[in-house]
């Protein structure tokens, strides 16, 4: 990085922002994914859908244009590893997607809830947190290493470098992989536009598409912070690293994991080994949006009533369990794989996608089922 700036720093701070302005429009617009999915399958609503989608879109273009100019190496971050563990995506994202249902809302929903005053879903967050940190280094975590991430595919058997659909239509049509980044990128971007675009009231809501272009943005920047702001020497080794990042590598927007991480500083605060990270600085971030956007607009309001019930209680904690778990073993949530993961167009993004919303809909079919 040039100049005398930290790049630390300026990618911490950097995280501190992006998740602000995330947490900020989310509550504007109530964003939610667990929301989408719920108004498609019981409203046969597709307002918020097609608010994820344009979201995806925006993030998908402009990551594919900093990949493309050079100004990031997407092929670096944890979606592009050559080693697809498919029965983690699938079973991760799956768990995840139940959770998500059975607590009503993600981890970046139950952020920008705690911003706006409701403190049951702080409860939540720690079971997320207590749960994820348990798949990271604890006993789910054995689990996890020991009978589900063995079971998956190596590309590089197929001659590819990465996991990327760009990478295998290269293989097979001949073209350059920038080539086919460029391609594959212009066709997903057809399909997203054609179909968020054709609702009339949908392009009517001002609001909702400058939110979900902002929420896109806000994933590119994040790509640029960490991959390029935040590469470079670091001057105790002389290696070159990314900075300030848990992955070390460059990362985006995603909230499992850092909830994870963020438990983890506050109780070992003592360990100077500990450093506030991008994702960790995000995560705060996002809780920190919400709340100067509900102080502003008069709308922050403490809520602090318990659970409805013991049954809603128990539903809401096994939720929390649930998102923890499959949000760490599926490398990310509805924004970290939904959002961020698809912007990098990999395979097995595209798996979690799929166990997430497969999750959802059929949590939400047998409790229709049960109702």
């Amino acid at each position: 990085m040039d100049g005398g700036m930290n790049p630390t720093t300026v990618v911490v701070w950097g995280g501190l922002l992006l998740g602000a302005i995330f947490g900020a429009v989310a509550h504007k617009t109530n964003f939610c994914t667990m929301g989408a999915i719920s108004d498609v399958v019981n409203m046969e609503h597709w307002g918020r859908m097609r608010m994820w989608l344009l979201a995806i879109a925006v993030a998908l273009m402009g990551t594919t244009a900093l990949h493309v100019l050079g100004q990031v190496d997407i092929t670096k971050t944890i979606y592009q590893r050559p080693l697809i563990p498919w029965l983690s995506l699938l079973v991760g994202g799956g768990l995840f997607g139940v959770g998500m249902t059975l607590a009503g809302g993600c981890a970046n929903k139950n952020l920008v809830r705690v911003g706006g005053g409701n403190l049951r879903s702080l409860v939540v967050l720690v079971f997320v947190g207590i749960s994820a940190y348990m798949t990271l280094k604890g006993v789910f975590g054995q689990w996890r290493v020991s009978y589900l991430d063995p079971v998956r595919i190596d590309v590089s058997t197929w001659g590819l470098a990465n996991q990327s659909i760009p990478a295998a239509v290269s293989q097979v049509t001949g073209w350059s992989v920038l080539a086919a980044w460029q391609g594959v990128t212009a066709v997903v971007l057809l399909a997203l536009l054609a179909f968020v675009f054709k609702d009339q009231r949908f392009r009517a809501n001002t609001t909702s598409v400058l939110g979900s272009v902002a929420l896109g943005l806000v994933v590119i920047a994040g790509w640029y912070i960490t991959g390029h702001i935040g590469y470079g020497e670091n001057p105790e080794t002389l290696e070159t690293v990314y900075f300030a990042t848990n992955t070390r590598t460059l990362e985006s927007m995603s909230f499992v994991a850092p909830v994870a991480y963020s438990l983890e500083l506050l109780l070992l605060w003592t360990d100077k080994s500990l450093k506030v990270s991008f994702g960790v600085a995000s995560a705060i971030g996002v809780a920190l949006g919400s709340w100067a956007y509900a102080i502003a607009t008069g709308n922050f309001r403490w809520k602090g009533e318990g659970f409805a019930s013991f049954d809603d209680l128990r539903a809401q904690l096994l939720g929390a369990m649930l998102m923890g778990f499959g949000g760490v073993t599926a490398m990310g949530c509805t924004i970290g794989q939904g959002l961020t993961g698809v912007s990098t167009l990999a395979m097995g993004s595209l798996l979690a996608l799929l166990g997430l919303v497969g999750g959802s809909v059929a949590t939400m079919k047998y409790q229709i089922w049960r109702a």
